[in-house]
């Protein structure tokens, strides 16, 4: 995973080169994706029963301080290069990857246990379509036609 701090650079850079926010998808959310996934660490670590290492913890915290710092500098940036507008559509845009991801995830949870029970229905069936056949030989041959 990137670290925020770089991925909040190559956003920086980009804007203070001219881009408009609109061609900046990929920097955004490899800068979106960084925050989050600070955040989200930070949040494992402090609820795992195995996270006991302070420093462990510590450095999780400073990530995610280091999120929240950057998330609070591309505010400011935006806001000062392109207005408060500009930002909250920002914000908008993400909110609706976010929706996105999720229904996507759900779908793909559902198409793998839709998957899952399907095999297990075909072999269950496969395995009973053995077994009448092995029993139907057996008769036969106990009857003397095979």
């Amino acid at each position: 995973m990137i670290d925020p701090l770089t991925a909040f650079a190559a956003v920086k850079g980009a804007i203070s080169a001219g881009k408009q926010i609109h061609s900046m998808s990929k920097e955004l959310a490899g800068f979106f994706d960084a925050c989050d996934g600070a955040k989200k660490a930070h949040e494992k670590k402090k609820s795992s029963i195995f996270a006991s290492s302070n420093e462990e913890a510590m450095d999780t915290w400073l990530k995610k301080q280091q999120a929240i710092d950057a998330e609070a500098q591309l505010r400011e940036l935006i806001v000062n290069t392109r207005g408060f507008s500009a930002y909250q559509d920002l914000l908008k845009i993400r909110r609706d990857l976010a929706v996105q991801r999720k229904e996507a995830e759900k779908q793909a949870r559902k198409e793998a246990e839709e998957l899952r029970e399907n095999t297990e229905t075909a072999v269950i069936i496969g395995f009973v379509c053995l077994l009448v056949v092995g029993l139907a030989v057996a008769v036969l041959r106990y009857k003397g036609f095979l």
